[in-house]
């Protein structure tokens, strides 16, 4: 898979509201968990109300604009020394917002080490600016780990990364051609070619042609001759020449 720059903002209670990530060096290939859709708490620091709210957010943000935003919560980074390095790995791993082209939001909580760290995709660093990344960590994330309020706290973030996120347009999905309607065009167009050649043939252009010719085949009230006279509707009649 093709790597892309990320920018990730991280929330440092013990060195700096915001830092700049760097990528994880010397750590050996860890197996991550499997994802449990748009939110994935398995430090367990929601209850049921409030996951629900959560992904109620993150999935019309998605059907809205695209933006895949994926909520995590783990108890430890380890062995990795920074939530930025965990978070920048299980971001690659998952594969977040690959198929929205690099269109995701990663928000990851580790409750041991009481770090909190957005991750962006690289078409999103545009959209949502580093200033509101910090007022969302100010106001909710830094004061979460003092309240360990952590489901209205996470809550909020998502709602302020959603809104962040609203110049985001959705890509309309392109509709396959068929060719079914353009062959079906074609009969069409051979059935309408040949009704106005059949219509239009020297004997066709007026029924008196085959009158003459004691060839016209009626109903009710018609008759047919063969060079003789001509029968119709219970009266005689006389012979068409």
């Amino acid at each position: 898979m093709k790597r892309f720059p990320l920018f990730l903002l991280i929330v440092c209670l013990f060195v700096t509201p915001v830092c700049w990530a760097d990528s994880p060096y010397g750590i050996k290939k860890q197996t991550f968990p499997t994802p449990r859709g748009y939110v994935s708490d398995f430090a367990e620091l929601f209850d049921q109300e409030w996951k629900s709210r959560i992904r109620g957010v993150c999935k019309e943000l998605e059907t809205r604009t695209g933006v895949e935003l994926i909520v995590v919560t783990i108890p430890t980074v380890k062995p990795y020394p920074h939530a930025r390095n965990y978070a920048e790995a299980l971001y690659e791993e998952w594969r977040i917002g690959t198929a929205q082209k690099e269109q995701g939001i990663l928000l990851l909580t580790s409750l041991n080490e009481r770090q909190a760290v957005v991750v962006l995709g690289k078409t999103l660093i545009p959209v949502i600016g580093k200033p509101q990344l910090d007022i969302l960590s100010e106001q909710h994330l830094i004061p979460m780990f003092q309240s360990s309020n952590y489901g209205e706290a996470i809550f909020q973030t998502v709602v302020g990364l959603s809104a962040a996120s609203g110049k985001v347009t959705k890509d309309p999905v392109k509709k396959k051609k068929s060719s079914a309607g353009f062959w079906m065009n074609v009969a069409v167009v051979v059935a309408m070619l040949f009704a106005l050649w059949r219509f239009t043939r020297p004997e066709r252009r007026h029924p008196f042609q085959r009158w003459r010719r004691g060839e016209y085949w009626g109903t009710g009230q018609g008759g047919f001759g063969g060079g003789f006279g001509g029968f119709g509707g219970g009266t005689s009649g006389q012979g068409l020449s």
